[in-house]
């Protein structure tokens, strides 16, 4: 008579549920909705960049003038696979990894004839 209590306290703890339809598939929604916004919220958009700073890095010539990463701003004097010599100042060059250029200012900028402008 005693084991019917027990029986009675396990069935209220552990109540049994009818048919558990899915299992392991009623997690696959859910899993693909979160690979889904990793994907187009995170990957596409770096992937993006990166062929952008690529095609930009790939078109660098002598005489364009850049930005380095550090803020560096100066002309491309020579060019080669991985270094990129930049002038700084007249006769003063520096070398600089070409992966850390972030970007080629054109020559034709508004900035520069406001500066020429205001030194005259």
């Amino acid at each position: 008579m005693k084991w019917i209590l027990y029986l009675g306290a396990a069935q209220a703890m552990f109540p049994q549920q009818g048919d558990q339809s899915g299992g392991w598939t009623s997690l696959l929604f859910p899993l693909a909705a979160i690979f889904a916004l990793y994907y187009f919220l995170l990957h596409m958009p770096q992937k993006k960049r990166q062929q952008e700073k690529e095609k930009m890095l790939g078109a660098m010539k002598k005489g364009d003038e850049v930005v380095t990463t550090g803020g560096i701003f100066g002309t491309i004097t020579g060019i080669t696979d991985k270094i990129v010599t930049v002038e700084i100042s007249p006769k003063v060059r520096i070398r600089v990894a070409k992966a850390h250029v972030t970007e080629v200012v054109n020559k034709g900028s508004a900035e520069e004839p406001a500066e020429k402008n205001g030194k005259k």
